[in-house]
């Protein structure tokens, strides 16, 4: 991997996340190790601390994918939040992974299924739970 930008993530996702990943195997998440790793280098900040251009947990971003050129506007969800409407995705599928404390402007290359990379390009948050001041979902 090339640079990698800076992670903030609030001390109540960051909670939330590693109490979901310590129940899921590595069968149950291959990338669980990648997000693990993610976690532990992030900068854990309250909630009321995080900059609104922050992705966290149930925020909607737009974000566009570079290999395919695609862009995408989803709600970052835990799998428990998953639905069929097609608007969310999942902490665990491996662009949500990489979404989680990316600022606006920010590019990650994630490992995807099949030894490929993604990076992923935030274009922008439209909606972040602290910044709408719901600390505490």
């Amino acid at each position: 991997m090339t640079t990698q930008p800076r992670i903030l993530i609030s001390n109540q996702d960051a909670d939330r996340l590693e109490a979901m990943l310590d129940s899921l195997s590595d069968k149950a998440f291959p990338g669980k190790t990648e997000l693990l790793r993610e976690l532990d280098r992030a900068e854990n900040v309250d909630s009321s601390d995080i900059p609104p251009g922050v992705v966290t947990m149930n925020s909607t971003v737009r974000f566009k994918v570079a290999s395919s050129g695609e862009s995408f506007c989803k709600t970052l969800v835990f799998p428990k939040d998953m639905d069929d409407t097609g608007d969310k995705i999942s902490i665990l599928a491996p662009i949500g992974s990489a979404l989680i404390g990316l600022s606006q402007g920010d590019d990650m290359q994630w490992p995807a299924p099949g030894g490929k990379t993604l990076t992923v390009h935030i274009d922008e948050v439209l909606y972040q739970p602290e910044h709408a001041g719901q600390l505490h979902r």
